[in-house]
C-alpha cells in the first residue's frame, strides 16, 4: 500500500527546498500581478500566462491557487441524494425488507431514526461511491447527511457531534485512509464524540484493515459490498452500542 505519511514529508521537503531556493520579491511580485489580472478591472489580462509566470518565479501550486481564491473565492460542491431509486430497484430484496424492519424496531424503541453523516476526508474527489451509500440507506430509513467534498477530519466530526449522529461512515478512494482516520479518532475523543461508530468504505487494502480495526474503525466495506447488509450490519453495532 502508498505510504502516504512518508509521500507527505517527502513533499513538504520539496516545497520547503523550493521556496529556500528561489528568489521571494520576485515570486511575490508574480503572485500579486496574479490576483490583479483576475480583478474585474483587468479581464483582457490571460490567466494563465500570468499563472505560469508565477509558476516560473517558482511559486508553488497551493500559492497560485491561493492568489486566485483571493479573488474568486472558492467553489464548495453539494453532494445530494435522490430518493427512492435504490429502494425502487431492490424492492423485492428479502435483506433490504428485513433491514428496513430492523431500522423501524430501532427508531420505535428511541425515538428516531438511525442517523448516518457520509462524509468525505481530504482532496479524495471520488463521491459517486459515497453518494450511492447515502441513497441507499435513506431508502432504507436511515437520517443520512452528506458532509461537503474534502473536509478536514476535525470539520467531519464536528459535524457529527453538532448533528448528533450515530455513525459516521467514510468513504475513502485516495489512499489517505492511513492518515485521516488517526485523525477522525483524535478529533471523536476531543469533540465529545467517542460515542459515535465509524465504519470505512471504499478502496482499503486488506493488509491496512488490521491497522484501521485497532484504531477504532467498527466495520470496513469494499468494492461490492452488499448494501443491506452492510446496513444491517451496521444496524447490529448500533443495538450493541444501545445496550
Amino acid at each position: 500500500s502508498v505510504d502516504n505519511i512518508a509521500v507527505r514529508d517527502a513533499q513538504l521537503r520539496r516545497l520547503e527546498s523550493v521556496r529556500l531556493d528561489r528568489d521571494e520579491d520576485h515570486c511575490q511580485e508574480a503572485l500579486q500581478i496574479l490576483e490583479h489580472a483576475a480583478t474585474k478591472e483587468e479581464q483582457n489580462n490571460n490567466l494563465l500566462t500570468c499563472a505560469m509566470d508565477a509558476a516560473r518565479a517558482r511559486a508553488t501550486v497551493g500559492e497560485i491557487s491561493t492568489a486566485l481564491e483571493k479573488v474568486f473565492g472558492r467553489h464548495r460542491a453539494e453532494t445530494i441524494t435522490i430518493s427512492g431509486v435504490y429502494g425502487a430497484a431492490v424492492k423485492d430484496d428479502k435483506s433490504f425488507s428485513s433491514t428496513q424492519a430492523a431500522i423501524r424496531s430501532f427508531a420505535n424503541r428511541v425515538g428516531r431514526q438511525p442517523r448516518l453523516l457520509v462524509a468525505k476526508l481530504g482532496q479524495d474527489g471520488h463521491d459517486r461511491g459515497a453518494s450511492v451509500i447515502a441513497t441507499a440507506f435513506a431508502d432504507l430509513g436511515f437520517d443520512v447527511d452528506i458532509g461537503p467534498l474534502f473536509q478536514t477530519p476535525a470539520d467531519a466530526v464536528r459535524q457529527a457531534v453538532e448533528n448528533d449522529v450515530h455513525i459516521i461512515g467514510i468513504s475513502s478512494q485516495a489512499a489517505a485512509h492511513r492518515t485521516l482516520i488517526p485523525e477522525v479518532m483524535v478529533e471523536l475523543a476531543r469533540q465529545g464524540g467517542s460515542d459515535i461508530i465509524v465504519v470505512l468504505g471504499g478502496v482499503i487494502p486488506p493488509q491496512d484493515h488490521a491497522e484501521m480495526y485497532k484504531l477504532g474503525v467498527a466495520a470496513i466495506y469494499g468494492p461490492g459490498a452488499h448494501i443491506p447488509t452492510a446496513a444491517q450490519d451496521i444496524m447490529d453495532l448500533l443495538g450493541q452500542r444501545q445496550r
